[in-house]
């Protein structure tokens, strides 16, 4: 069978191709059964399974004038490995679903394909994409289920928080936050419609920023130091530290008081922006913080206010909501 060009559309190949092109870029599976049966079979440590799934849409999740499809991939697997990675588990698998328009290149669908793998070979090494599915839809569309194993660790939840704990985070924060605001102060039209990314229009810090939220590299290796180390709750900080914190003090039951001096020059853009993957754990006070950890605040007694920031309730907005930003916010 001769490869199609480059630039054939899906909507001229058949499934059965598409699925070779693809299964050609994701490199052997080390699974007992992987791509190409009715289902993949996974070996882990022992009988749990850490599942997580997450679906980026284009429009609201990402925007092809800034997306590579290669970065597309690469997102796609890392903001998965990232929840895995929350629970103090190790990536095993990724199980991917595909929906897209007839027109899509196949070039296109390869080069996604490529940012899958290069994802899990360097942010998760051993995990792979071990099946999926694809069908056609007008608007194109990623799914990502990933599993994970425990290694015979209890799960860290986000509820294990206690009052006397350290609030703790590993990872950036707020640069993802300015890497969307660049996109949208500078490559948009007049009407607001996305333009294609000129880099050279763009400082060196500014392209970085770019790169953490088009490209992320959560550091998922720290999950499993963080739930070894001791850590009572844990999460990954993918809408924003005000609003995630938000979620793990009513999950606890408690109130979790953050230190503005703790993140850096810019602490409004650590606090509300959004897709930094960053983990946020608590930790016993009696116990020293995993490698990779910085202290950020302290657990307290419930209170009026789920988070307080200096010991006040935060002013303002406190990270990213689809059902309310998707016109105006993610990447």
């Amino acid at each position: 069978m001769s490869d199609p060009h480059p630039d054939t559309p899906v909507g001229e190949l058949s499934e059965g191709e598409i699925l070779r092109r693809i299964l050609d870029r994701l490199g052997p599976s080390g699974s007992p059964v992987g791509p190409g049966d009715d289902a993949a079979v996974i070996t882990t440590a022992d009988r749990r399974v850490v599942a997580t799934v997450d679906t980026l849409v284009h429009g609201p999740d990402f925007r092809l004038a800034w997306s590579s499809p290669f970065d597309l991939g690469w997102k796609a697997a890392a903001v998965n490995l990232a929840d895995v990675a929350a629970m103090g588990a190790r990536p095993v698998a990724l199980l991917v679903a595909l929906a897209m328009p007839d027109s899509t290149r196949i070039s296109f669908v390869e080069s996604l394909a490529d940012g899958l793998r290069a994802a899990c070979d360097e942010l998760a090494p051993g995990c792979a994409v071990e099946g999926g599915d694809l069908t056609v839809s007008d608007t194109l569309t990623v799914a990502v289920t990933a599993l994970g194993s425990l290694d015979g660790r209890a799960p860290v939840l986000r509820s294990g928080a206690r009052p006397g704990d350290v609030v703790a985070v590993a990872g950036a924060l707020g640069a993802a936050g300015r890497g969307l605001t660049t996109l949208f102060q500078r490559f948009t039209d007049a009407s607001g419609a996305p333009t294609p990314v000129d880099l050279a229009q763009l400082a060196v810090d500014e392209r970085s920023e770019l790169e953490a939220q088009l490209r992320p590299s959560p550091p998922l290796s720290l999950g499993i130091a963080a739930a070894e180390a001791g850590a009572t709750a844990m999460m990954d900080v993918s809408d924003g530290l005000v609003l995630d914190a938000t979620r793990m003090a009513a999950a606890s039951g408690v109130c979790l008081a953050l230190d503005s001096r703790t993140l850096g020059d810019d602490p409004r853009s650590a606090l509300t922006g959004g897709e930094d993957h960053a983990l946020l754990a608590t930790f016993p006070s009696t116990v020293a913080l995993a490698p990779g950890f910085r202290p950020i605040g302290e657990v307290r007694a419930a209170g009026d206010h789920a988070v307080l920031v200096d010991g006040a309730p935060f002013d303002g907005r406190s990270g990213w909501d689809p059902y309310r930003d998707w016109d105006s916010g993610s990447g």
